[in-house]
């Protein structure tokens, strides 16, 4: 089996709490990211942007994602703001995949946000084929405007998914996919 099918096949999510240092390199970063955009584009659009938190960014946005939730909860306990104050600083590199689609004479909309969904996923598989593990998460912050304008998302720009990447704490065990007779038929005229 080709290297490419046996990577793509070992591929997986992994937990949050699994995801450790180091992290990428910023070489591997722009590895990751030059993959990230070699993805089904139709026009040339470049309809989606990423946006990198590693260091202390993370937690600086975390207090973006905080400052919301506290909006929305006065009544939080301490223990619950650190939790959305934390929201991205469970891996040592986070990358927030950006869908800016829009309205195009030519290009349907709905083929713009899937190329940015592919970004995604080549984002995931070009850091597996480097050794690291991701998970791919939105959560209710990725559909906050107040967290989207404070993260410097355009008014028509929304969050496709926040990328967390790391080394994996331990080998991730697979789970159980659905049986292909259960997703695919054969057109028959």
């Amino acid at each position: 089996m080709p290297d490419a099918l046996a990577l793509l096949k070992t591929r997986r999510s992994v937990n949050l709490g699994d995801l450790i240092d180091p992290g990428p390199s910023a070489a591997e970063i722009e590895t990751i990211l030059t993959i990230a955009t070699r993805v089904p584009d139709h026009g040339k659009l470049a309809p989606w942007r990423f946006i990198v938190f590693e260091g202390d960014a993370r937690l600086q946005a975390g207090e973006k994602i905080a400052s919301a939730f506290r909006a929305d909860h006065p009544q939080a306990k301490p223990e619950f703001i650190d939790v959305e104050r934390t929201r991205l600083a469970h891996a040592p590199l986070v990358i927030a995949v950006v869908s800016r689609a829009g309205p195009h004479v030519k290009i349907p909309e709905w083929e713009q946000v899937l190329s940015a969904g592919a970004a995604a996923m080549n984002l995931v598989v070009a850091a597996h084929a480097l050794g690291y593990a991701a998970k791919w998460i939105t959560e209710w912050y990725a559909y906050d405007r107040r967290v989207l304008d404070a993260l410097g998302l355009a008014s028509h720009e929304r969050i496709v998914g926040f990328i967390h990447i790391g080394r994996p704490a331990q080998h991730p065990e697979d789970r159980a996919r659905p049986a292909l007779s259960e997703l695919v038929t054969r057109y028959k005229a």
